[in-house]
């Protein structure tokens, strides 16, 4: 069982499936859930934490995010800041 804290990974910023993925499995793990766990506390498959965990792009995105509801989770959707460059996104 993993000694990180939910407060040592959140909030976190994810720009990749891959980097949401890790910090699911960081957080699952703080919370000493097994894969296995969250799936059966998500009504979903053990592969389905699987390819969450691995950063599968094409997972569908409302189970994505009920899995995160799970484990206290919440997606936060704002302007990017600026680049070092002078560049913004619109």
């Amino acid at each position: 069982m993993s000694t990180t804290r939910d407060h040592d990974v959140v909030p976190a910023v994810a720009r990749t499936s891959i980097e949401l993925g890790a910090l699911v499995k960081s957080v699952r793990r703080s919370q000493g859930l097994l894969q296995a766990d969250l799936a059966g506390l998500g009504n979903s498959g053990n592969r389905f934490v699987v390819d969450l965990e691995r950063g599968k792009p094409t997972l569908q995105l409302q189970k994505v995010l009920d899995m995160l509801d799970l484990l206290g989770l919440e997606v936060e959707v704002r302007r990017k800041r600026a680049r070092l460059d002078g560049w913004q996104a619109d």
